[in-house]
């Protein structure tokens, strides 16, 4: 297994956190303009200086196509950025806030204030999007930053520390590489603000650890996606969709559909279309497609393939794909049927390249299902009927939805992106990232003279009947 071992110890750390500290006000301080240039330095890195540094560490890492590289690595941060840049001013200009008739002489404002030192934790699954994306939101706050990279794509993390490096001074954005014991330290650390994208239990040891500071969190975690098809779909455009959005990085995506829920009536067809899609994507052999990737690792692959073996184990059938080697850390498209609810296909967040696909009769059984197991991260629906979709809205619960398509509400930077308890706390991109990365600090201000004041002790009968009247009409 490739890592990145331990390089830098805890007295280091701890020094780039307490310059860090220091240098906090400098930073916030600085003009908005100056947080523009720091986000166009890093556009231009992302988009020329390092790219194609990327694209060959990630394909080292673990054989990232390179055009999935752009489009899911380089693209999302990018975007993110040219969209925070178009409006960071608004962003951080004073919002007035009406104040009640019984304040008059006053108004009111909400400032948006840096929280301070941050901490960025990203996992393997999507190296540079998932540590960049955040970062952005947190430039555009005016924070001081620490990111750690994850250990599991070692050549990506070399990259990305010297693109920090040549852009920013370590006093205020640092990148530290190394593995658990690192971020053990880290998070032993009195941080502001810290922005972990993972595991749901990972995040409770977070949370845990933030708990000892009261440190705000976003937890950007995962859980099992579903995607329901109904007896409406377009079953062509569904399978298309969903093969796409489960298979892209080879299945290791938070937001990929986990597992279908398909009106019985359409299984046959859904399962036929798909087929087709994952033929025409990737060939008759995916070990040989230029548009398939590897597993990050023979651990990971191994833990997914032990997914179907117990499932397979409990009744569920493979009816396409399932050819593995863990030692090369791959493992085909996999469609799978008839999968017990016990089965560890079923109980866990997959994760990889494999799809269980399940039936329902009425809707209701459908959201039933969805509905026995913790809040997803996304739920999907195809379905031509606005009764059926409204009904499921209305009945379910999901950090975010996407109709007659999945995955793609995350590359839109007007909508909140972020889980519900088991799948997440918080939201990013754009405001909604810039504003977990800042306090909405109230302002009250007075200028004349306040009526309040003739109120104020020692108390009379006049002074009761005013402090009623106010009650009653504000």
């Amino acid at each position: 297994m490739n890592f990145v071992a331990d390089t830098v110890s805890t007295d280091q750390i701890e020094k780039i956190f307490l310059a860090q500290k220091a240098n906090q006000y400098a930073v916030a301080n600085e003009p908005i303009k100056a947080r523009k240039a720091k986000l166009k330095s890093l556009l231009k890195a992302l988009e020329i200086t390092f790219r194609q540094e990327i694209r060959d560490a990630m394909m080292a890492d673990f054989k990232k196509p390179q055009a999935d590289v752009d489009l899911s690595e380089i693209f999302p941060v990018t975007s993110e950025i040219k969209h925070t840049i178009s409006h960071l001013s608004k962003w951080t200009a004073k919002q007035p806030a009406d104040t009640p008739l019984a304040f008059f002489g006053s108004t009111s404002y909400i400032t948006y204030e840096p929280k301070g030192v941050c901490l960025i934790i990203a996992p393997w699954n999507f190296p540079v999007n998932l540590l960049l994306s955040p970062l952005v939101s947190a430039i555009a706050g005016g924070n001081t930053v620490i990111l750690k990279p994850s250990e599991f794509t070692p050549e990506t993390s070399k990259v990305l520390a010297k693109l920090i490096k040549s852009l920013f001074n370590e006093n205020e954005i640092a990148l530290i590489e190394g593995g658990i014991e690192t971020s053990t330290s880290l998070l032993d650390l009195p941080f502001n603000h810290i922005f972990f994208t993972g595991a749901p239990s990972i995040g409770k040891i977070v949370m845990k650890a933030a708990a000892k500071n009261l440190a705000s969190v976003t937890l950007e975690l995962g859980g099992k996606s579903p995607t329901i098809v109904d007896e409406t779909a377009s079953i062509g455009t569904a399978a298309k969709r969903i093969v796409w959005g489960k298979f892209h990085n080879s299945g290791q995506i938070c937001i990929a559909p986990d597992y279908i829920l398909v009106h019985e009536s359409k299984k046959d067809a859904l399962i036929a279309a798909m087929e087709k899609v994952m033929t025409t994507f990737f060939g008759q052999d995916p070990s040989k497609s230029e548009s398939y990737g590897n597993i990050v690792n023979e651990k990971h692959t191994e833990r997914v393939v032990g997914y179907i073996q117990d499932s397979v184990s409990k009744g569920a059938k493979v009816i396409f794909g399932g050819k593995s080697d863990s030692k090369n850390s791959f493992l085909e498209p996999t469609l799978v049927c008839d999968v017990p609810q016990e089965s560890a296909l079923m109980q866990n967040e997959i994760f990889g390249p494999v799809l269980p696909i399940l039936t329902y009769q009425n809707l209701d059984d459908a959201i039933n299902r969805i509905n026995d197991g913790e809040k997803p991260l996304a739920l999907y629906i195809y379905s031509k009927s606005n009764k059926n979709i409204e009904k499921i809205m209305a009945n379910t619960r999901a950090g975010n939805s996407c109709i007659n398509n999945n995955d793609l509400h995350y590359f839109n930077p007007n909508l909140p992106f972020g889980g519900s308890n088991n799948s997440g706390i918080g939201k990013t991109h754009g405001i909604f990232g810039f504003q977990e990365f800042t306090n909405a600090r109230g302002v009250y201000r007075q200028h004349l003279p306040s009526t309040l004041e003739l109120l104020m002790p020692p108390y009379n009968g006049f002074k009761e009947k005013m402090i009623a009247l106010i009650v009653k009409l504000f």
